[in-house]
């Protein structure tokens, strides 16, 4: 028997912290491979302690969601006994469709006298501008409450904008929370960390040293069943313009001159306003043989499961340093990296020295690496590349992606969150480039994408990732 509920008004929160938490797709596949795991986590770790209100359309009552949330955990990281109990006491459910606006009369009754309430909303966006527009109609979006959505932000360009203007029709800025969950790695954000409390590799760190970037987003599966949303999105949609350009802006933004998270926010905004807009001819897309026989996937589909990008970025430090962009499915390993080649050093004794480098791993371990030219075994002169590798396995009690994005979100740190003008300056450099009209080039699983692309290829060549049960 599950002990009553505690009343809205008894549950003690912090000015500026959210005193409820309503997640619209409260049965969807997100909220049982995500959500559930890091709302427990929350509770566990004494961050999560406000009502817990899901919403969706689905026949079910409250035990049914309860007994979700115990399978989800049960194959997701494991129930903890004191934190899923309580978390069963702080959860309710509503059941409604979205178009309907009792659904928000009956949630306005739920959250009683909240003041601050987070809406999350896990669903399609094409939903968002009803829930949002009903939120309002019902009362249930007063002044302190926020708006949590999820990736993607539009389609391209135009549908960003006007999926902006939807949401600040009826929240502030301030209170609209975007989601890249990628944002709450550890290892990328450790990248701001390891940039700004090192003197290390700031001298070298500009286009005085740096020959090239190059990121690469590696995955070893394929689309996962997912036919009908990546026939929809693709590549550059699905990662690129999102988590890989997040990356990048970590990597190339100037020092914040403070460290609250609108300056943050500014530096990587100034990042993307220097990016030129993609033309054809620094994109190269591929299609890995047999993606149009899965589910979901048009017969005669043009999307792309990998993609090759060049950009520049036409501000002081780094003009003239070509940034390489690479994802895809069914590639030989998955992996995230980043590798940053510095120019090679004149040869003077040694006429085979190879470039220096940093790497920075974001997955499947976290690891942080430098290049650097070593005598060869035999002594001979030519020489050989070794590396120093800082590297570390995730702890158990370390937050994973969604718990931290979540729990800022409840607090008010919009730091890990994209900002409008963000948003919309990612859109503008893909957007010339989406719908391209080549086909893609077909490419076999298990390959580094098409052997035809070489036209977007750093000087050098790309630096494949190598993945072993260690790590690299």
């Amino acid at each position: 028997m599950w002990r009553k509920l505690r009343s809205m008004e008894q549950t003690p929160v912090s000015d500026n912290q959210c005193d409820a938490l309503v997640f619209f797709g409260a049965t969807g596949d997100l909220a049982y491979k995500k959500i559930f795991p890091s709302l427990q986590a929350m509770i566990k770790r004494g961050t999560l302690n406000i009502p817990i209100i899901g919403v969706a359309k689905s026949g079910w009552s409250v035990e049914r969601l309860r007994e979700r949330a115990r399978d989800s955990l049960e194959h997701h990281g494991g129930i903890d006994t004191a934190a899923f109990s309580r978390f069963m006491e702080l959860l309710r459910y509503i059941d409604g469709g979205y178009e309907d606006l009792e659904t928000f009369k009956q949630l306005k009754n739920t959250l009683g006298r909240a003041e601050r309430p987070a809406h999350y909303l896990a669903i399609p966006p094409t939903l968002f501008a009803t829930v949002v527009e009903h939120l309002a109609a019902a009362g249930c979006a007063p002044a302190g409450a926020r708006v949590v959505v999820e990736k993607p932000f539009g389609r391209d360009l135009a549908s960003a904008r006007v999926l902006n203007r939807i949401l600040l029709e009826h929240f502030t800025e301030e209170r609209i929370f975007r989601i890249d969950h990628y944002l709450g790695k550890s290892p990328v954000h450790n990248m701001l960390f390891f940039r700004f409390s090192n003197s290390l590799h700031e001298p070298v760190w500009n286009r005085q040293h740096i020959e090239s970037i190059q990121i690469t987003m590696a995955e070893d599966f394929g689309i996962q069943g997912r036919g009908a949303f990546y026939d929809s999105a693709g590549t550059i949609r699905d990662v690129i313009q999102n988590h890989l350009f997040q990356v990048l802006s970590n990597l190339a933004m100037e020092p914040p001159a403070r460290t609250d998270s609108e300056s943050i926010r500014d530096e990587k905004v100034k990042v993307l306003k220097s990016i030129r807009a993609l033309g054809p001819d620094d994109l190269v897309r591929g299609q890995f043989r047999g993606y149009r026989e899965e589910n979901g996937v048009a017969r005669d589909s043009q999307v792309e499961t990998f993609a090759a990008v060049r950009l520049s970025i036409d501000n002081w430090r780094w003009q003239g340093v070509p940034i390489y962009i690479r994802a895809g499915k069914l590639l030989p390993v998955t992996c995230t990296e980043m590798v940053a080649r510095l120019r090679k050093p004149p040869s003077i004794l040694y006429d085979k020295s190879r470039p220096n480098y940093t790497r920075f791993r974001i997955g499947p371990t976290a690891e942080i690496a430098m290049g650097l030219n070593v005598m060869d075994s035999e002594e001979t002169g030519v020489g050989q590349i070794a590396e120093l590798i800082a590297s570390r396995q995730a702890g158990a009690n370390e937050r994973d992606a969604y718990e931290r994005v979540l729990s800022d979100a409840l607090l008010g740190d919009r730091t890990l969150f994209a900002r409008e003008d963000y948003v919309e300056e990612a859109w503008r450099i893909v957007d010339p480039v989406l719908g391209a009209a080549v086909a893609p080039l077909v490419y076999e699983p298990g390959t580094w994408g098409p052997a035809q692309a070489t036209g977007v290829t750093p000087l050098g060549g790309w630096v494949d990732p190598i993945v072993t049960g260690e790590g690299r």
